[in-house]
């Protein structure tokens, strides 16, 4: 009976102590996590060569990828916890708006009309604003754009930005994607594509285009891009500066873009300061 009640008593014990150990495993394994076991949702574009491109095989490659691969991960996400959704130009602010995303890296130049609605970390990537035409293509400035057709992707602000400063006498054809205008530059539909060199460099590098195009060389403007965040997030917004500091000192930042834009000649420019020109 002696034993009997021993042996009840050290199984009690034995239970508080594994359930001790047990919650304290799982405690450990939360507080090692930042992103707590789940997924976090990140916009890009998906048809982007060099900056933001999905894949035959569904794996996405580019600048604005490894770069948001990184943020997430300072945030506290692995590789496989990223959830890639494409968010065109169009629909970008409302992506975050709508809470479909975390935060955006798809070429997202700042500027003050898109700070009244969604809130910029960076800037991360100083790119100009140019143009891609054929090879054989006499247009040289920009005026020679006036009376020729010149493509842009809905939503964003290349086209308008040609016609009210430089060609306004420009015929503009906006399309849903970069891959329509470049078809269209490709078949003669259009004589000019334009937006930042960045874009354009990727495009042209492809094999399938190789030879076909060349950028103008023109710096139109400057494009700031600026990772984009639900208005009044400022708490991730803060953290995203410190993960795009962390990878600029690290070096990780200029082998980002060696490896993704180097090998279509791009010459960018230095890594901006984070913070500057986003309040």
């Amino acid at each position: 009976m002696k034993l009997r009640k021993v042996t009840a008593a050290s199984a009690v014990v034995l239970a508080l102590a594994l359930s001790a150990t047990a919650c304290g495993s799982n405690d450990k394994k939360d507080e090692g996590s930042s992103g707590g076991g789940g997924k976090v949702k990140v916009g890009i574009k998906f048809d982007q060569p060099g900056l933001g491109l999905k894949q035959p095989d569904g794996s996405y490659s580019g600048f604005d990828v490894d770069v948001a691969t990184y943020v997430a991960k300072e945030l506290g996400y692995k590789p496989d916890q990223i959830e890639w959704v494409e968010t065109k130009s169009a629909d970008r602010e409302n992506a975050l708006a709508r809470g479909d995303v975390k935060f955006i890296v798809a070429t997202y130049s700042i500027n003050d009309e898109r700070k009244q609605k969604v809130d910029f970390a960076g800037p991360y990537l100083l790119a100009h604003q140019d143009l891609l035409v054929k090879s054989d293509s006499d247009i040289s400035k920009g005026t020679d754009l006036n009376g020729k057709k010149l493509c842009s992707v809905t939503g964003s602000t290349s086209a308008q930005n040609v016609q009210k400063t430089i060609a306004p006498k420009a015929n503009l054809k906006e399309l849903g994607g970069y891959s329509e205008c470049i078809a269209g530059l490709q078949s003669g539909a259009v004589d000019a594509l334009t937006t930042d060199d960045s874009i354009l460099a990727g495009f042209a590098s492809q094999d399938k285009y190789k030879g076909q195009f060349k950028l103008a060389g023109l710096k139109l403007s400057n494009e700031n891009y600026g990772i984009g965040v639900k208005k009044g997030d400022t708490a991730t917004v803060d953290k995203i500066n410190a993960a795009l500091e962390k990878m600029v000192s690290d070096g990780s930042w200029d082998a980002a873009v060696k490896k993704n834009l180097g090998p279509a000649n791009y010459k960018n420019e230095p890594a901006p300061k984070i913070g500057d020109i986003v309040k």
